[in-house]
């Protein structure tokens, strides 16, 4: 690009819209590559920084033009600092013979010949306006909204409620801690995940919560709120863990933030029975490590929860007893034989809940990133255990335990 060329005006224009915040975008086309169809530029505000970002729009290079002969579009975004872009967009403005600049004071437009002879329209009553308003004229120009590209995330809990400051996950100021971030996220999702299966729940009267192997019990004072605070309900909710001092501390705390209706025991869950009996509304369990997890799910079966939220860990059991001739080729590498175990095992938890009487699936909780701990196990009672269905579930349970293990289960 020559220096005083009409190109290189065009982009000292695009510049300076852009530092007056005018610039409403400029649209390049006729590319001289046919794979691109255009390009748009814009400003945009990423991680609180103002950005020019370019949009390209260019056919796929793997399309399958024998079964698509329209050739789909991907769309490529480059993002340049103001201050550095200049010579990017001289390269990108050579690329082009047709660039449309459209900004709130104003428009122009250049046009390149076959022959290479440009020609820059408007740009003249723009560069008078920006000057304009350089000279303190009076004319104030009408500067435009940068939107962002930064995503934000509209999360249940804030961080500010008293529970997550008590329980160290954010600092008096509502500020969740660094090293707190992915515990904070856990919580979000796992209550996004009962306000999903909240209509399943009684619409009326108290309803009957148990966290079980609740260890801290984030969640036991995450879903507490939600219910009372957020949902208005009544709750009654008790966590039950075999740590007698984490129980004595979670109480302390629910005395302290006047959480009526939640308490903690310390217990054995498979000897725990709700307070008078009531009727147990759902049950959830976060990380109860290898069989305890099975043992929540007993627990939840026999109380008849209606709804049951469980994320295992660690599955231990079924790597002890995997016995399968069939599946050898698989169990001979341990690391393999782990990962089969991980998903056989809630396998077989789910399609139990399933022989029970639940509509079960598995849910992602949290990014695998984060932790490989990530695994939800859904049930919502819905059908008598008694029914076709049920039994039929029953029977693949038994039939798939056999073939993994080799012994016969009753349910």
């Amino acid at each position: 690009m020559e220096q005083n060329s009409p190109a290189a005006a065009l982009v000292g224009l695009i510049l300076d819209c852009a530092a007056e915040a005018v610039l409403e975008k400029a649209v390049f086309s006729k590319c001289r590559d046919k794979s691109v169809s255009r390009a748009t530029l814009t400003l945009k505000r990423v991680k609180g920084e103002v950005l020019l970002q370019v949009e390209t729009l260019r056919t796929a290079d793997t399309a399958d033009t024998e079964v698509n002969k329209k050739k789909p579009v991907q769309a490529v975004h480059e993002n340049l600092a103001p201050d550095a872009a200049y010579p990017r967009l001289a390269l990108l403005t050579d690329d082009f013979d047709q660039i449309n600049l459209l900004t709130t004071v104003g428009s122009c437009e250049l046009r390149r010949s076959k022959g290479g002879k440009e020609t820059l329209i408007g740009a003249t009553n723009i560069r008078k306006a920006l000057e304009g308003f350089a000279a303190g004229g009076d004319k104030v120009p009408k500067k435009i909204t940068i939107g962002g590209n930064d995503k934000v995330k509209r999360r249940i809990l804030s961080g500010a409620e008293p529970f997550l400051m008590e329980l160290g996950v954010s600092d008096p100021n509502g500020r969740v801690h660094d090293k707190k971030q992915a515990k904070y996220r856990q919580i979000n999702r796992f209550l996004e995940l009962i306000r999903d299966v909240e209509a399943q729940l009684p619409a009326e009267g108290v309803l009957n919560i148990a966290d079980l192997c609740c260890g801290k019990s984030y969640l036991s004072f995450a879903v507490y709120h939600y219910f009372t605070a957020i949902r208005g309900r009544q709750v009654r909710m008790v966590g039950v863990d075999m740590k007698a001092e984490v129980m004595d501390e979670c109480n302390a705390i629910a005395r302290n933030l006047n959480m009526e209706g939640l308490e903690f025991i310390c217990g054995d869950v498979t000897l725990y029975e709700f307070p008078e009996g009531a009727q147990v509304d759902m049950v959830i369990s976060l990380h109860a490590c290898d069989i305890a997890t099975d043992i929540v799910l007993n627990k939840a079966v026999e109380w008849g929860a209606k709804v049951i939220l469980s994320t295992p860990c660690c599955h231990h059991d079924l790597n002890r007893r995997l016995s399968s001739p069939a599946l050898g080729f698989i169990a001979e590498h341990s690391m393999l034989r782990q990962k089969l175990c991980d998903a056989a095992t809630d396998a077989l938890r789910l399609k139990k809940l399933e022989a029970n009487g639940y509509d079960v699936t598995a849910l992602e909780l949290i990014d695998p990133e984060e932790t490989p701990k990530n695994i939800m196990l859904r049930g919502i009672r819905r059908y008598d255990p008694a029914s076709a269905r049920c039994r039929k579930a029953a029977e693949e349970y038994r039939a798939a335990y056999a073939f993994l293990t080799g012994e016969q289960v009753t349910l």
